[in-house]
């Protein structure tokens, strides 16, 4: 099976281009240059839009407008080309790349992504030596280091959620419609809303 698989929930996108798992292709670059990322990919390996199979993107947590941008990529290019979509967890996506590591995303606000939770970088559980990657992770080095986290330098690929572990971690393929974000907190639009 072809899957192309990409997240857009981070400041750092990431596509990739797998074929019965092995990678065929990566990307790493922003939300706006998707489209491009996929076309290069699609180049880079001789395949055909109507040669992939499914797609799987990243959900989040993170980037209100990042999650947007991903999803509406995966249904507009699951219509298009008639093919089913996976939804994957950007948290679940990062552990996958580290195994045993705690996943932190940046949420703003004085905030991280954790899974299943968002809060104060200072109320993050940690076990002393517990690798933690993300970009949560790096914002907050201080804070979790002295916690006891391990945190990888800066430039570890580690603390990119790569898109080949989404289309690894893919499953229960469905219509576009069906694959809803993960926002873990209310947007601010909702909060103004009386």
């Amino acid at each position: 099976m072809l899957i192309l698989a990409f997240d857009t929930a981070t400041d750092v996108a990431t596509s990739a281009l797998v074929d019965d798992g092995e990678v065929l292709g990566e990307r790493t670059s922003r939300a706006v240059t998707l489209l491009e990322d996929v076309d290069a990919l699609l180049r880079q390996s001789g395949a055909q839009t109507h040669d992939v199979d499914a797609l799987a993107v990243g959900i989040g947590p993170g980037s209100f407008t990042g999650v947007r941008i991903g999803l509406a990529t995966a249904r507009g290019l699951a219509f298009a080309l008639g093919i089913p979509v996976a939804g994957v967890s950007t948290l679940d996506a990062l552990e996958a790349g580290a195994p045993g590591a705690l996943p932190v995303i940046d949420a703003r606000r004085r905030e991280v992504f954790v899974p299943g939770h968002v809060l104060a970088p200072a109320d993050v559980n940690v076990d002393p030596g517990r690798l933690c990657v993300g970009s949560g992770a790096v914002r907050y080095r201080d804070v979790l280091q002295a916690k006891g986290a391990d945190i990888p330098p800066d430039s570890d690929e580690r603390h990119l959620p790569r898109a080949r572990f989404h289309a690894a971690l893919a499953r229960d393929f469905g219509t576009a419609e069906r694959v809803e974000p993960l926002y873990l907190r209310v947007p601010d639009a909702d909060k103004t809303r009386r």
